[in-house]
């Protein structure tokens, strides 16, 4: 199956700031213009908004990463506009906030409706459920892992066929440890204050700063190291803290409290994550919830690196424990001390065989082709479902 010539794609996202669902908002947009189709983003914006329209893509600002009904259903009438002045052939939630309203949009229109699960939504209320339960009312799912489609099957009871796993990608081109100059990765090392001197094991946790990435823990591991004698690391925090400055300044006090200060540094956010991940000599990734699908756990990889992991979610699949990196016990300092401390003293020629192990597997399953061919092919399924229905 194929899409049509004139195929346009309406892809509706709360923001385009950071993080995995807006950089696969990027990607399959970039993916539709490629094979001469329309994308256009509905958004509040953000600083991904200019890659986007570097691709060929088209932004609609409009503030749907409200929760306020009222601004919902005024995103809802824009939406039935631009639905129908743009002629789109598929709307594509990936938020639930948004998702309201573009289901609204998508109904009045008759526009098949598409919703993606990029994280696992946990209820504890009949109410909490049903707000979940708007990315199942489209005519498909799609999950950004078995982990995340496993649960939507268990929370929604839903149609196994109505329901199909598609593993975010990871741009092969843009993550390649060839590409990344040397100058690039001067630069970096230039704002983050290192010493190329500097021969302590790189530890890298890359993710915005909030509670649930886990660096408190890291931290509280780093202390236990130091009081076993251990000072040949240096842990890096590379994220920002999106107005969280009451958690930054807990992290902060963690690491002098525990004379942490010339192990574990807070850089901030980083626009050149291939040059970040070439610096580092391990990656991590010691969530205390499950990550639905933990891309910072599977571009490391990719860029040869291998990557200590909570063992829950979606990085059960993405790391293969003692080939790739090492699943580690969630939220115990104790155990990450431990991995810590094996991972170092591994050396480098072993981690780079082990890195180099991590980057075959990881750019076969993980890469964007692979992904934005297969929501591609999602897509051309509904359409012809569609077609089917209105011809019965």
């Amino acid at each position: 199956m194929t899409l049509p010539p004139d195929f346009t794609l309406l892809q509706v996202v709360p923001e385009l700031e950071t993080g995995g669902a807006e950089q696969t908002t990027i990607d399959v947009a970039h993916a539709v213009v490629r094979i001469g189709g329309k994308a256009l983003v509905a958004t509040r914006g953000g600083r991904m908004a200019a890659r986007l329209e570097a691709d060929g893509a088209r932004l609609a600002q409009m503030p749907v990463q409200t929760k306020n009904p009222l601004v919902m259903l005024g995103n809802a009438a824009r939406l039935v506009d631009l639905i129908r002045r743009e002629k789109v052939s598929i709307v594509h939630a990936r938020s639930r906030a948004p998702a309201f309203s573009a289901l609204w949009a998508a109904q009045v229109t008759g526009t098949p409706f598409v919703a993606t699960y990029h994280g696992v939504y946990n209820a504890k209320s009949q109410l909490k459920r049903w707000y979940n339960a708007v990315m199942t009312r489209g005519d498909l799912v799609i999950a950004n892992s078995d982990y995340t489609r496993d649960h939507v099957l268990a929370e929604h009871h839903l149609d196994p066929a109505k329901i199909v796993s598609i593993p975010r990608g990871v741009d092969l081109k843009r993550f390649n440890p060839s590409w990344v100059t040397p100058e690039r990765i001067q630069a970096l090392r230039e704002t983050w204050r290192l010493d190329v001197r500097d021969r302590r094991t790189k530890l890298l946790l890359a993710g915005r700063l909030t509670r649930i990435k886990g660096h408190l823990l890291i931290v509280e591991a780093a202390r236990r190291m130091k009081a076993e004698g251990r000072d040949d690391f240096l842990i890096i925090f590379a994220g920002d803290d999106q107005g969280r400055t009451e958690y930054r300044h807990e992290v902060e006090n963690a690491i002098v409290q525990a004379g942490l200060t010339d192990q574990v540094r807070i850089v901030g956010h980083c626009d050149d994550m291939p040059a970040a991940y070439q610096i580092c000599d391990i990656a991590m990734l010691p969530t205390t919830k499950p990550e639905s699908f933990g891309r910072t756990a599977v571009e490391p990889q990719v860029m040869g690196k291998p990557v200590l992991a909570s063992d829950h979610g979606g990085t059960t699949e993405t790391v293969v424990s003692g080939e790739t990196g090492w699943l580690v016990k969630v939220d115990d300092p104790d155990a990450w001390a431990q991995a810590m401390t094996k991972a170092i003293d591994m050396g480098p020629p072993r981690l780079a065989a082990m890195g180099q192990a991590a980057a075959n597997r990881a750019r076969r399953l993980y890469s964007v082709d692979a992904m934005c061919e297969a929501t591609l092919a999602a897509y051309a399924q509904v359409l012809a479902a569609r077609r089917s229905g209105s011809n019965a």
